[in-house]
């Protein structure tokens, strides 16, 4: 296993996402994160943005072939993924036509157990047109593989990270060559919440400008990135080996995940922890309303 993980270790691979995730090995691969290209015809545009063109890749596929394509990717990350592991998936709601399409259309038909919807706020809209209320909001799926003989709730998190709640407030980042990037404050939270001070291998599989790949440099994991374009391979690099330029956002986002006194505590103490109170703790409340 060691000498799998050395061959993959803080490496980005040129090649389409699909063909490059079948010839990995199995259950070596901790966590992964990625933005996969949202389908939305490279001919949709806001009064606020261009349509949006990736160097190198299509993303204009007939609706059910997309799906279909995203179904095999995340089985594949399913497949190289240990037992127990977690993998962020970001994508939003879409209309064609009228017709809406969910993320869960397709995330239902894989392998991975759906553990939690997050809303990614965006802070901003992309388009400002009124067929529906403004759209500022897109989706981070937090997906799971269970253990073989366990059960799927998964290990739990700690009070400091699951504190954050499940609405995430960033805003996009600018400056980037990539036409969609997700800012760097995302990846942090979610790799430092489920990994902590454990050290892993990160996966990106379709990994644009390196924001996943820059995220575990930072935080001390090992990375792997995939990406079908050269161009945005080579920012990557640029971008890791000047990782300390964004240690400053990533300092303000650990300093979020901060408790001052956990559940555990609270009960063992004897203070308020809502329907588990104490016996000590009812008495003093009955005294109270006696007096």
């Amino acid at each position: 296993m060691q000498m799998i993980k050395t061959n993959y270790e803080n490496k980005i691979i040129l090649g389409d996402t699909l063909t490059i995730l079948k010839t990995l090995p199995n259950n070596f691969i901790d966590m992964g994160i990625t933005s996969p290209p949202y389908n939305k015809g490279e001919n949709k545009k806001g009064w606020l943005v261009k349509n949006i063109k990736y160097d190198n890749a299509i993303d204009k596929l007939p609706e059910q072939e997309y799906q279909k394509q995203q179904i095999n990717v995340l089985n594949e990350l399913y497949r190289v993924i240990k037992q127990g592991g977690s993998f962020f998936y970001n994508h939003k709601i879409r209309w064609e036509k009228g017709e809406l399409f969910h993320p869960m259309d397709w995330l239902r038909k894989t392998n991975w157990t759906i553990r939690q919807e997050i809303i990614w706020d965006r802070k901003i809209a992309a388009n400002i047109r009124g067929w529906r209320f403004w759209q500022t909001e897109e989706r981070i799926y937090w997906l799971y593989k269970p253990f073989e003989k366990g059960t799927k709730i998964g290990k739990e998190l700690k009070s400091k990270h699951a504190l954050l709640s499940s609405i995430w407030s960033f805003s996009p980042e600018n400056n980037n060559p990539h036409p969609a990037p997700f800012p760097i404050c995302l990846p942090i939270r979610a790799i430092y919440s489920i990994m902590d001070e454990e050290k892993a291998i990160i996966i990106d599989p379709y990994c644009g400008s390196g924001t996943t790949l820059v995220a575990a440099k930072i935080l001390g994991h090992n990375y792997l990135g995939i990406d079908i374009s050269k161009q945005y391979i080579d920012f990557s690099k640029k971008r890791l080996n000047n990782y300390q330029n964004e240690l400053s956002i990533t300092n303000n986002e650990i300093k979020k995940h901060k408790v001052n006194k956990t559940f555990k505590e609270r009960k063992e103490k004897g203070n308020f922890t809502g329907k588990f109170r104490t016996k000590q703790n009812l008495t003093k409340e009955k005294n109270l309303f006696e007096i």
